[in-house]
């Protein structure tokens, strides 16, 4: 709370709210009544954010900063090298600014506008949280029959860094392997009927059949794997219209 605190605005440069995202607009506010000097950039940390965030200093450049990089814990400068950080701005100049700063980091900078903003970030919560929620899901099935988290967690991650690893050399389609790329029908329905969990299995096995079909999966394989992905819920519908 900067009028509270006896927080004195810098005369010049950039100003950066590393605050929540629910925060943003009240910070926003708040510093606009301090009445900031003209020269000094207001930038965003967020990722989901568009720069109306920042209305309230509609009389100083506005500007959005997002690392496209997962911050669990505090990182050196070394989880920077390399990423993406996408950047927007109200001012050519702030523009060029925040642009030679994410170079300056040792990563790349991206414009991203307003439009572009949610899903951008939707694409960053797929790409790194629900990662993080799949590989959980993954050691709960482990520990069910007995394994114990650091066990299962050991066990599961070169897989998962090997996938990356495909990934990163082949692309997200042709990295694709496992039953649903080969058709598997018989195996994806043992599945189903051992998980406890199976319509997540079954949302995320529709979404990987489109993009095995993109890899070239034979279309009779896939109409069965569809079929076995889909027979329950076709069932449960006839029964829940009797």
């Amino acid at each position: 709370m900067p009028a509270r605190t006896g927080f004195r605005l810098p005369r010049r440069g950039l100003l950066f709210l590393a605050v929540p995202d629910g925060a943003v607009s009240e910070m926003a506010t708040r510093i606009a009544q301090m009445k900031p000097p003209a020269a000094l950039g207001i930038v965003h940390l967020s990722g989901a954010l568009g720069l109306d965030a920042l209305s309230a200093l509609e009389g100083n450049p506005r500007g959005s900063f997002h690392p496209l990089q997962s911050f669990p814990m505090p990182r050196d400068r070394s989880a920077f090298q390399g990423i993406t950080v996408a950047v927007d701005a109200t001012t050519p100049s702030l523009m060029r600014r925040l642009r030679a700063l994410a170079r300056g980091v040792g990563a790349k900078p991206r414009h991203v506008g307003d439009e572009q903003r949610v899903l951008y970030h939707a694409a960053a919560v797929y790409a790194s949280n629900f990662v993080d929620v799949v590989v959980a899901e993954a050691v709960r099935l482990l520990r069910g029959i007995g394994w114990t988290e650091e066990e299962a967690t050991r066990a599961l991650l070169p897989l998962v860094e090997g996938a990356v690893a495909n990934i990163r050399r082949r692309g997200p389609v042709e990295a694709l392997t496992g039953p649903i790329r080969r058709g598997d029908a018989e195996t994806v329905t043992r599945h189903l009927r051992a998980l406890d969990r199976p319509d997540l299995y079954r949302m995320l096995a529709l979404v990987a059949l489109e993009i095995a079909q993109e890899a070239g999966l034979d279309p009779a394989a896939a109409g069965r794997t569809k079929r076995a992905l889909t027979r329950h819920v076709a069932a449960t519908r006839r029964r829940g219209r009797r």
